[in-house]
């Protein structure tokens, strides 16, 4: 395995500045002062934080690749520890736009037209952490997830997502994966309850419906509607309206 060159030799500017914090100040011009955290010892060059005014996101971590001129970016929110925005560049201006827009609490529409690399995740904001407004926020990030895959059976996983949400029953609960496996929660992250039948895509071609994980003990079908039509029929008649999950 290779040795990672040395992050001066990649980031001659930022080393020349001290530290990313610094760098991230000049090509703010100075606004991100007050917003900056402080590197962390071990990799000035490489890591920094950028707080916002919105209590409820998270600061912005923005990290340097050790293996080529590269920054990435992470935001998300704090309850459920959703990403909102990532995205990565070999543009140093653009960070800074993407972490003064963030820190200024534009939106994250409007974070992406100030730094066109950010890429939204499909999860949206929920100050007041309305339950029925976080099942949606996680059914959009799941749908846009499913859409962007880049793996050979992203088209089944996709057609299974988007069945899954066609169907009021289950559009209504909290959804996530374990190991690719689509699954329901009563309540929202950060405490899921469990109880509902679970969906899977074969690599096969086949959808399948179990009442653990994995095993489809309950059917296997050609189409996801199907699938999904029929975890639908097995839903507790209790399993919901969702609430809010707690730590």
């Amino acid at each position: 395995m290779s040795t990672p060159p040395d992050p001066a030799v990649l980031y001659p500017d930022v080393a020349a500045r001290g530290s990313l914090a610094a760098a991230l100040r000049a090509a703010a011009d100075g606004r991100l002062d007050a917003a900056l955290a402080a590197s962390p010892d071990s990799g000035p060059l490489l890591h920094e934080s950028v707080a916002s005014t919105l209590p409820h996101r998270e600061p912005l971590r923005i990290s340097a690749s050790t293996h080529e001129r590269r920054w990435s970016i992470h935001g998300g929110e704090p309850f459920q520890g959703s990403c909102l925005i990532d995205g990565d560049t070999d543009d140093l201006a653009q960070v800074a736009r993407a972490a003064q827009a963030w820190h200024d609490g534009e939106t994250l529409d409007d974070i992406r037209r100030a730094a066109p690399f950010v890429h939204l995740t499909g999860h949206f904001e929920v100050p007041d952490l309305d339950p029925v407004r976080l099942v949606e926020s996680q059914w959009q990030g799941m749908l846009r997830e499913a859409r962007e895959l880049e793996y050979s059976w992203q088209a089944q996983y996709q057609a299974l997502v988007e069945a899954a949400y066609a169907e009021p029953a289950l559009r209504a609960l909290y959804p996530f994966t374990s190991h690719w496996t689509l699954r329901f929660s009563s309540t929202t992250r950060p405490s899921l309850t469990l109880g509902s039948p679970c969906l899977s895509a074969g690599g096969d071609g086949t959808y399948g419906v179990g009442t653990g994980f994995i095993t489809p003990d309950l059917g296997v079908f050609t189409t996801a509607p199907e699938a999904a039509a029929l975890a639908v029929r097995h839903l507790p008649t209790d399993f919901g309206p969702v609430t809010l999950g707690r730590p």
